[in-house]
C-alpha cells in the first residue's frame, strides 16, 4: 500500500460563486489560503460540499489547477473525481493527476445504487486508472447506497486505495472497519459532530465543514484527544455541538455558505436545485455564529 500522509484535518471546501453563479476563482483562492492558515492540513476541492454536482468537468479542472497553484505544497489537495459514471470519473481523475492534486477522492456512485460488487469493481476501476492515492467516501444518506466493511476491506488490498471517509453515522459500522482494515489504512470522520467518537475507535481525523468556520478550535479537539488529554477534547466537542448542529439545519452546504457570507466571505450562493438559506435559517446560524463569539 501507498503510504500518504493527507494529515488529520482536511476541509471539503465550498466553492464560491458570485452573483451569477459563475465560479469565484479568486475568492477560492483567497478561501484556500485562509483554511490552510487556520488549521487544515488539507482541502478537498469539488466534493458534495463544492457542490459538484453542479460543476462542470472544466470548471471542477480549473478549481483543481488554482488551489494547488495556490497552496500546493503547503497543505494537501485532494480533487473530488467520483461519479455514477466509472469512465466519466476516470477521466476527470486522469486530468486531476495531470494538474498536480495530491489525492483523490471517490464518492460511491450516487442513483445507480450498485450492488457491493458493482461497488468494488467501480473504485477498482478507477484507482488503476491512476499513480494517485485514492480516498474512498461512503454517505449512504446521499447516494443510496453503504459501502459495507467487508468490501472496504477487499478495496483496502489495492496499492493506491490509502483512505476511506465514513459518513454512515453508525458508530458500530466505524468499529467493524476499524477492525478488518489494515492499520495502515487511514479512516476519517466525515461528519463533524462525529469526529471525538471515531477519534476514539481509531479514526485519524475529520473531513470536515465546520472547519471553515471553527478550524482552530477542530484542530485543538484533534491535539488534545491524540495527546491524551480526552477531558479537554470531550470539552472541546461539546463547546462545538451547537456549530456541528447549526451548520447542518439544512441541506449541506447551504447553512456555511450562509455562515460564510455572514463572516464576509463572498461565498456567494449555491447553485439550483440547491436555494439559499430561509430568513429564519440565516438567523439561526448568525446565533450560532455570535454564541461562540465568531461573530
Amino acid at each position: 500500500m501507498l503510504t500518504i500522509d493527507f494529515g488529520r484535518l482536511l476541509t471539503a471546501m465550498v466553492t464560491p460563486f458570485t452573483k451569477d453563479l459563475t465560479v469565484n476563482y479568486n475568492q477560492a483562492r483567497k478561501l484556500a489560503r485562509h483554511l490552510v492558515q487556520s488549521g487544515s492540513d488539507g482541502l478537498v476541492i469539488s466534493g458534495t460540499t463544492g457542490e459538484s454536482p453542479t460543476l462542470t468537468r472544466d470548471e471542477k479542472i480549473e478549481l483543481f489547477r488554482v488551489i494547488v497553484e495556490e497552496v500546493g505544497g503547503q497543505a494537501t489537495v485532494i480533487a473530488g473525481t467520483g461519479g455514477y459514471s466509472t469512465a466519466d470519473s476516470i477521466t476527470l481523475t486522469q486530468a486531476a493527476e495531470k494538474v498536480g492534486v495530491d489525492g483523490v477522492m471517490l464518492v460511491c456512485p450516487y442513483y445507480n445504487k450498485p450492488s457491493q460488487e458493482g461497488l468494488y469493481e467501480h473504485f477498482k476501476t478507477i484507482a488503476a486508472s491512476t499513480n494517485l492515492p485514492v480516498l474512498l467516501y461512503n454517505i449512504p444518506g446521499r447516494t443510496g447506497v453503504n459501502l459495507l466493511p467487508a468490501t472496504a476491506a477487499r478495496l483496502a488490498q489495492v496499492d493506491n486505495i490509502v483512505a476511506l471517509k465514513e459518513a454512515a453515522g453508525s458508530m458500530d459500522q466505524v468499529s467493524e472497519l476499524r477492525r478488518v482494515l489494515p492499520d495502515d489504512f487511514t479512516l476519517y470522520s466525515g461528519d463533524d459532530s462525529l469526529t471525538l467518537p471515531m477519534l476514539a475507535l481509531g479514526a485519524k481525523g475529520v473531513i470536515s465543514v465546520c472547519s471553515h468556520v471553527v478550524g482552530p478550535r477542530i484542530k485543538d479537539m484533534i491535539n488534545a484527544f491524540t495527546s491524551g488529554n480526552t477531558t479537554l477534547a470531550t470539552q472541546i466537542h461539546l463547546e462545538l455541538y451547537p456549530v456541528f448542529k447549526g451548520l447542518f439545519i439544512t441541506t449541506n452546504p447551504v447553512p456555511v455558505k450562509a455562515a460564510m457570507n455572514l463572516l464576509g466571505w463572498n461565498a456567494g450562493p449555491p447553485r439550483l436545485p440547491l436555494v439559499e438559506a430561509t430568513a429564519d435559517e440565516k438567523e439561526k446560524i448568525k446565533s450560532t455564529l455570535a454564541a461562540l463569539k465568531l461573530i
